[in-house]
């Protein structure tokens, strides 16, 4: 089967001299296409870190993090640009920008790519929120909607330019618990129907069950990453 991640011995630090911190250690892991992986364990373990350099928001610096096929580490600014447009994103804050309309926040999710005509963009904008059940909230600004509507915003911007791959931080942590499960749900349909894999980070132990493999990070390090299923 096709890898999407490919990971070998990656290290991460953080800061510079006598501040240098090591956050990863060691890491070793292959992610299947098509696969939905949920990474967990406690806060400040590295799992953000690891997101980050897998969606190409910083470089990666020793060892090697290979992303569709793409060397990121010590890749340049203009390579990580082209990881992060292959990229869906979706955070704990939905990251809305409160000036514009749900279809305006939906369609800057496809701004990057400029081969795509703006009726073209309009139009799947909209088809993209209808997928996710706002179809009577295109022309609603975030203030107007609720919280569990807020994240269902963010993963049709995060879909709308059928990313390969989407990353996932933590995104059920402000919704009650059948909002959460019905954000991890609709992020799940879409995402095996788009056939794209999903990488997500999560404390939300309500949602386990999604995955087709659960991955534990403790200190950096990630805990018998090997076995299919870690129990937790």
């Amino acid at each position: 089967m096709t890898k999407a991640i490919s990971i070998h011995n990656l290290d991460h630090y953080f800061g510079q001299g006598s501040l240098r911190k090591q956050v990863l250690f060691n890491l070793n892991l292959e992610v299947s296409a098509g696969e939905m992986i949920i990474l967990t364990g406690p806060s400040g373990s590295g799992k953000t870190t690891l997101l980050t350099l897998v969606g190409g928001l910083r470089s990666a610096q020793f060892g090697s993090l290979q992303v569709l096929g793409q060397e990121v580490c010590h890749a340049s600014a203009k390579q990580l640009v082209q990881v992060r447009r292959r990229n869906g994103y979706i955070f704990q804050a939905h990251n809305l920008h409160g000036s514009l309309t749900a279809l305006q926040n939906v369609k800057m999710g496809l701004e990057l790519h400029q081969h795509i005509e703006l009726q073209q963009m309009q139009t799947r904008s909209a088809q993209m929120l209808e997928q996710v059940g706002l179809t009577n909230h295109l022309h609603h600004y975030p203030d107007q909607l609720s919280g569990g509507q807020k994240q269902r915003v963010a993963i049709a911007r995060a879909l709308v330019s059928y990313p390969q791959i989407v990353l996932a931080d933590e995104p059920t942590a402000a919704l009650d618990s059948q909002s959460g499960r019905d954000v991890v749900n609709l992020m799940q349909k879409l995402a095996k129907e788009q056939g794209c894999t999903i990488l997500m980070v999560t404390h939300d132990n309500r949602i386990l069950d999604v995955a087709d493999r659960i991955l534990y990070m403790e200190d950096g390090k990630l805990v018998n990453a090997s076995q299919v299923m870690v129990k937790i």
